[in-house]
């Protein structure tokens, strides 16, 4: 039987379907959906709303608990010796109400990659890139402008929740991020409203930026970048409370909808196997299977400087969205007022008390 599958896509992502596809015959896997995560999901969401068939997908852990309808709980199907080599972080991330509704394929935070023929110093943390006249890039749109937003709220002592997972967005510290993120898209190409991930990441290596956040996937397209030897990682900007970098798991799923569960089952723990893990992190992403990312070789100082800050990171400053089963909406109406925000449409304030409405009336 073919396997329908619906993949994330991207040049950070991709690498990784070749190497499946080079091990099935013709026509065992139909790619019913193959887009960048918003689309991904939405297009998904239709699809699994309808009935139709899809066998294996990729989401998030932070989008599982909202997909968890229409998804088959993995604790019975997925073998043990299987998850076990899995970082145990990762696989507490994709679980959800005490079930584990998918398993992660890598984790992603955040760096700061400067271009160092243009900036004398790294900022180490926010105030210092204000009060410097770098030019900083960040996702304009969807959920990599929300999550820059919840860094800033949360390293300024801030929180988008309360501990009844109630919002708390109409703070101090929301209009500070907001403000900050606006003075910063400022100085920055006016295209940057319409930025996701990818299009930062091309905007750093085309020379647009001085510098950027990028996740650990992007190291493939940054070693191989004409600037390659000017592009230095760095800590991620601090807060005055604390550094952090939002993040998560990209993972693997198994819906209701899916036909054949065997061969999903089959197909999932290979893409949970050691080669295959190895190869996201030859490609620079943090993949879930520790055996695999620690038989990784350095490919030279920078890349041993990458990796080293990119697991501090991980260690001390990974922050998670709670398990909202609605917050992908939460999202979408937070990252939509913010980038009204940066075309000048709302004051900080205005914009931090629309999205706590908001908020409140998803979650009410």
């Amino acid at each position: 039987m073919t396997l329908r599958v619906a993949l994330v896509g991207g040049p950070m992502y991709d690498g990784l379907y070749e190497a499946v596809y080079e091990t099935f015959a013709p026509g065992e896997i139909e790619v019913v959906v193959h887009a960048d995560h918003p689309n991904l999901n939405r297009q998904v969401a239709a699809m699994l709303a309808a009935g139709e068939r899809i066998d294996l997908l990729a989401t998030h852990s932070k989008y599982a608990p909202s997909q968890a309808q229409w998804l088959r709980p993995l604790d019975d199907l997925v073998d043990t010796t299987v998850i076990a080599p899995l970082a145990p972080r990762a696989v507490e991330l994709c679980r959800f109400e005490d079930a584990q509704w998918c398993l992660p394929r890598l984790i992603d935070v955040r760096v700061l990659w400067l271009r160092t023929d243009r900036v004398a110093a790294a900022p180490d943390d926010w105030d210092a890139l204000l009060a410097s006249d770098a030019v900083f890039g960040f996702p304009g749109r969807e959920s990599g402008l929300f999550g820059t937003f919840f860094e800033l709220v949360v390293g300024h002592g801030g929180s988008l929740f309360d501990a009844q997972l109630q919002p708390t967005m109409a703070t101090p510290e929301a209009e500070h991020a907001i403000e900050t993120l606006c003075r910063l898209a400022a100085r920055a190409p006016v295209d940057l409203v319409d930025w996701h991930y990818d299009e930062v990441d091309a905007a750093l290596l085309d020379g647009r930026l001085d510098a950027a956040a990028a996740w650990p996937g992007a190291w493939d397209a940054i070693r191989s970048s004409p600037f390659a030897d000017h592009l230095v990682p760095h800590l991620y900007p601090a807060g005055p409370i604390r550094r952090v970098s939002y993040a998560g798991c990209h993972a693997w799923a198994i819906p209701h909808t899916c036909a054949d569960v065997g061969g999903a089952v089959t197909l999932l723990q290979r893409l949970l196997g050691s080669e295959l893990q190895a190869v996201d992190a030859g490609g620079g992403s943090m993949c879930a299977h520790r055996g695999a990312l620690a038989a990784v070789e350095p490919n030279g100082d920078v890349d041993r400087r990458r990796l080293e800050i990119t697991r501090q990171t991980i260690d001390n400053a990974m922050i998670t969205y709670p398990p909202l089963v609605r917050f992908p909406e939460v999202e979408d109406a937070g990252w939509s007022v913010i980038r009204d925000a940066l075309r000048g449409r709302h004051s900080p304030m205005a914009a931090a008390r629309e999205i706590q409405f908001a908020a409140e009336q998803i979650l009410r």
